[in-house]
């Protein structure tokens, strides 16, 4: 599909990539109850896509047309292989393919990659020109943080802001920081200002600590960059991208019933075996906000499998 960053609405809404969590079934599961206007993949390692054990890599790009535009995320240290890999996600009809700079895990920092390329602009900037090249054309944007032990907008997101991208996403956290401050939404104007006189064309989006629909419009009004990204806070409301109705009150029935629609499409997707532990961790999203939601998560737990999972929601008395 012929997509442009500049063709969304403002402000636009995004899903972020989550590690095993925004796989195809998660997204479809959104995009039924309360669509973003923009969808990414799972970040996935551009080496492990040229590897042998591609096939279950790019598992990861797995996508269906109702959730276009999707943007495959992808992240690694050899340019090389980002230009193989978004050479691929072309063939493959995403509408755009966007480089992680801003993971924390510290295992992925000491491998040099993600947040880590913070210290390594050179790198960075070879990755991003190897991705352009790869994609032809089609769009390239990055995530990442506002820096690395300590906010360094203009070093770091000025670099980036020079590298010409379609559009950028920026955690307003540093890497060390994780996620355990409050996120610097202080610092959007200054970004945005920097956007304006270096890039003036890059779409600019923010992220961090956005849990409820309502909360984009009124950043929008204060801090006016073109579109927010949701991470976290679609755990504590699945709905929340479906604008009029993202404040209703949910019934357990609703709640229970999603669930199970869920579980079912990931059965008949990957089958029983693909990381079962992860399908169970949804419960916390889904059956939540009402009274008996624990013990019953709690049984949910016990499950072996997916027809027990099925079983025992099947069971519970609504």
């Amino acid at each position: 599909m012929k997509f442009s960053w500049h063709d969304l609405p403002k402000p636009f809404t995004a899903l972020a990539p989550l590690d095993g969590v925004t796989d195809v079934v998660f997204r479809q599961i959104i995009t039924e109850i309360g669509k973003p206007d923009v969808l990414f993949t799972e970040f996935t390692p551009v080496d492990g896509f040229v590897s042998s054990g591609k096939e279950r890599v790019e598992q990861n790009f797995k996508f269906t047309s109702e959730q276009q535009p999707v943007i495959a995320q992808i992240w690694g240290i050899k340019p090389e292989n980002f230009y193989t890999t978004a050479k691929a996600v072309k063939e493959m009809g995403f509408a755009g393919v966007d480089i992680n700079m801003g993971c924390p895990v510290q295992v992925i920092i000491k491998g040099g990659a993600c947040s880590a390329l913070i210290k390594n602009p050179s790198l960075a900037a070879e990755i991003i020109q190897a991705t352009k090249e790869g994609a032809d054309g089609l769009p390239v944007s990055i995530k990442t943080r506002i820096g690395f032990g300590n906010e360094q907008i203009d070093e770091w997101i000025g670099f980036l802001l020079a590298q010409n991208l379609s559009a950028l996403t920026v955690h307003l956290r540093t890497v060390k920081e994780l996620s355990k401050v409050s996120a610097h939404w202080e610092y959007m104007p200054r970004i945005t200002a920097l956007r304006d006189e270096i890039a003036p064309e890059t779409i600019l989006s923010g992220n961090g600590d956005i849990i409820t629909h309502e909360e984009i419009n009124e950043k929008y009004e204060l801090y006016h960059c073109d579109g927010f990204m949701v991470g976290r806070g679609i755990f504590a409301n699945p709905w929340m991208f479906s604008r009029e109705e993202s404040m209703k009150e949910r019934s357990v029935a609703e709640r229970v019933g999603l669930y199970k629609k869920h579980i079912q499409l990931y059965s008949q997707t990957w089958g029983e075996d693909k990381h079962f532990a992860n399908l169970k961790k949804f419960g916390k999203t889904y059956i939540s906000n009402f009274p008996d939601a624990s013990n019953l998560r709690e049984k949910l737990m016990e499950a072996k499998n997916i027809q027990d999972l099925l079983d025992t929601l099947n069971t519970y008395k609504i």
